[in-house]
Order: C-alpha cells, then sequence, then structure tokens
C-alpha cells in the first residue's frame, strides 16, 4: 500500500535510524523525542481526561481515514518502536506530548498545525473536527519544555505539553472578539452548541516543575500576527472581498 511504504515505514525507520545512531555513539546521554497528540486521543469515543498513559486506536484511525490519519498512524508506531528499542537497549528516552502548537513562526509558508488552528479564519472546514474539543500550546513553550526535560535528571517516561484546552465554540467567540475583521464563524453544523472540553493533562510535567508562559490568546496573536507580515492571510475578509471584486470588475454588495 502506499501509505505504508511511503509514510508508515519511512517515519519508523528514520525514527529508528536516529536511535540506533544515539545506542552506538556511546556518548549521546539521554533521547528527547517529539511525539504528538494524535498517539493520544484518537479514538472513537473520547475520554473527559487524556493522560500518558492513553494510546490511540489504530484500528479505528484506520477504518476512518479522517483528515490527518497517516500522521497519526505514524506517529503512534513511530513513537512505539522508539520505546521498544530504548528499553532493549537501555537507553535514557523521553517522549514529549505536544498538543496543536500555535504561535509565531519564521517560514515562509504556513505550518500545517496553523493551516488547522487558523481554519476558523481561512474557512478550512476540513479541519473543524480537530478544533472540536481542542487542545494547544504555544510554540516557545514547547521549546523550553525540551530544554527543561533534557536537564532534568528527574524526567522519565512519556510528558503532555499542553496549556490551554477550549473547544470550537470557545475558540471562535475568542477569535470574533479579537479579530472582528474576519468572518468566524458562530455556529457549527452538527456541533452541540453545549458541548464539553476534554482535557489533556500536563500535570506530570507541571509537577516536575515546569510553568506554562502563553495563554491562548498569546497563541494565536502571535500566530495571525505573523500570517499577516507574510502575506498568508489577508488583514480583513471585507477587504479581501473588495479586493476580488474589483479584479473581476463586480460592484460588492453593501
Amino acid at each position: 500500500m502506499f501509505w505504508q511504504n511511503e509514510v508508515i515505514k519511512p517515519t519508523i525507520n528514520g525514527v529508528l535510524d536516529i536511535m540506533r545512531a544515539c545506542a552506538n555513539s556511546k556518548t549521546v546521554r539521554k533521547i528527547v523525542f517529539t511525539s504528538s497528540a494524535g498517539t493520544v486521543d484518537v479514538e472513537e469515543k473520547r475520554k473527559p481526561v487524556y493522560d500518558e498513559s492513553c494510546w490511540s486506536d489504530l484500528d479505528f484511525v484506520q477504518s476512518i481515514k479522517m483528515t490527518g490519519w497517516m500522521y497519526f498512524v505514524s506517529k503512534t508506531l513511530a513513537e512505539q518502536a522508539a520505546w521498544k528499542f530504548a528499553k532493549e537497549n537501555n537507553l535514557d528516552f523521553i517522549s514529549i506530548i505536544p498538543t496543536l502548537v500555535v504561535g509565531p513562526f519564521i517560514m515562509q509558508s504556513m505550518p500545517p498545525s496553523l493551516l488547522t488552528a487558523l481554519s476558523l479564519i481561512t474557512g478550512n472546514e476540513a479541519h473543524y473536527g480537530i478544533l472540536k474539543q481542542g487542545h494547544y500550546v504555544h510554540l516557545d513553550d514547547l521549546c523550553m519544555s525540551h530544554i527543561f526535560l533534557y536537564e532534568n535528571p528527574k524526567a522519565e517516561g512519556r510528558y503532555i505539553c499542553n496549556s490551554d484546552d477550549a473547544n470550537i465554540h470557545d475558540l471562535a467567540k475568542l477569535l470574533r472578539e479579537k479579530y472582528p475583521e474576519y468572518n468566524v464563524p458562530a455556529k457549527f453544523k452538527d456541533i452541540d452548541e453545549n458541548l464539553a472540553c476534554v482535557a489533556f493533562s500536563s500535570k506530570k510535567l507541571t509537577d516536575l516543575g515546569f510553568e506554562f508562559k502563553y495563554s491562548l490568546e498569546d497563541m494565536f496573536a502571535g500566530a495571525v500576527e505573523t500570517c499577516r507580515e507574510k502575506g498568508l492571510i489577508p488583514l480583513s475578509h471585507k477587504k479581501q472581498v473588495v479586493e476580488e471584486c474589483k479584479e473581476n470588475e463586480v460592484v460588492p454588495a453593501s
């Protein structure tokens, strides 16, 4: 199958190649691996709270084939293979499980995580399912968590790195209030208005002493401002409509 040979196997083999190099070097003291929330919570019926003991249901993922399903499968199998190798070779191994990473960025195109995070602004409805019961972390907090866990001698096992839980209604409200110039939806088809939030617990990380510095509003402020500066999203939807109408010699309705 294409997805097995082009996505799954290369992901697993790439991780194991690095692990083998670390084991053979005899000088690597600790390995900190960046995993994904997609290894934890993708299942038919979601739990109210997720922690490091949880793993995604790969049979369910492969049967449904939702947006991002190959990523969820490859990251889950790669992390599991890394844990197996680390235990067999007595390596000091830690995995960090970030939720949706949001914030400023330096690349010239929009990072994949922001294609999802900013989909309420861009109107990319294919990503709304991921935001339905969302979890978010600022890029800088995630970077600092890697350093924190690498330097902390008590760190061991998996660590969820998540600072905010918000359902799609909460996020839409925040974005409408912060950015009224965009047509952020107020209602969503087939999504309960009283939808409960699902929690990704970072208790294990914070109990070790780590502190998150950025709020959900901080994350999106950084992401939106960077996208505007790079011309990846318009300054407003109204301006975009007017400019498109001018190009097509159409007068927009007032």
